[in-house]
């Protein structure tokens, strides 16, 4: 193992023992095989999962695994009509598991998120039955402050990129605090401790996985 794997392991044991003071569970993996094989033995055949947005998941495999597993799915993408999507996210409010990254975490345990709708942070707060995290350890930052600055000019430009969005920082690279119509930045949640023990679980892997 390299020094610098040996490092991040190292650093996700600290982040495990302090998600544990703040009853959450925490797990660390060095790559993304491994982290996708354990989730596959978490998740009993025939649950209902959901999802959020997330770059994460997909290139850590796990939603084309979970496509070809049996499980029954519910993927507001497959919506074609607003009031479907509305009903699939209804369904999803009751989920066996939900599935999804965070936009960073601290060293101290706490989870960083920034979301458009809401969808997505509403999940994590409450009800899914189940809230599995997959988070590269790119995603560490050593507290809330800097967890927001990271998502903002890193993850936030390169979403708005992807999507297309006409906002300030796909133009610039940097957040510009705006107010603009297509911005997603509307709910900052940070997540400190979870009020229910064995619901929210972080998968941790040494390798750099989304934004």
């Amino acid at each position: 193992m390299s020094h610098k794997k040996t490092a991040l392991s190292k650093q996700a044991d600290t982040i495990i023992k302090n998600l544990k003071k703040r009853n959450m569970e925490g797990y660390y993996f060095d790559t993304t095989a491994a982290c996708t094989e354990a989730l596959l033995s978490e998740i009993p055949s025939g649950s209902i999962i959901g999802w959020g947005g997330s770059e994460s998941l997909k290139e850590c495999g796990l939603l084309d695994a979970i496509h070809s597993g049996s499980y029954e799915l519910l993927d507001r993408s497959s919506a074609k009509t607003p009031e479907e999507s509305r009903q699939i996210y209804a369904r999803t409010v009751l989920a066996d598991y939900y599935l999804m990254s965070t936009n960073a975490i601290t060293i101290d345990g706490e989870l960083i998120n920034i979301d458009g709708n809401g969808n997505r942070v509403a999940c994590l707060i409450q009800g899914p039955s189940h809230v599995i995290i997959v988070a590269g350890m790119n995603k560490v930052v050593t507290d809330v402050q800097s967890g927001v600055a990271r998502v903002r000019n890193m993850a936030s430009p390169a979403n708005a990129i992807r999507l297309d969005r006409k906002l300030p920082c796909a133009e610039t690279g940097v957040c510009h605090d705006c107010l603009s119509p297509e911005c997603f930045c509307n709910h900052i949640v940070v997540t400190r401790r979870s009020m229910h023990t064995g619901r929210i679980k972080i998968y941790l892997v040494g390798e750099e996985l989304g934004y």
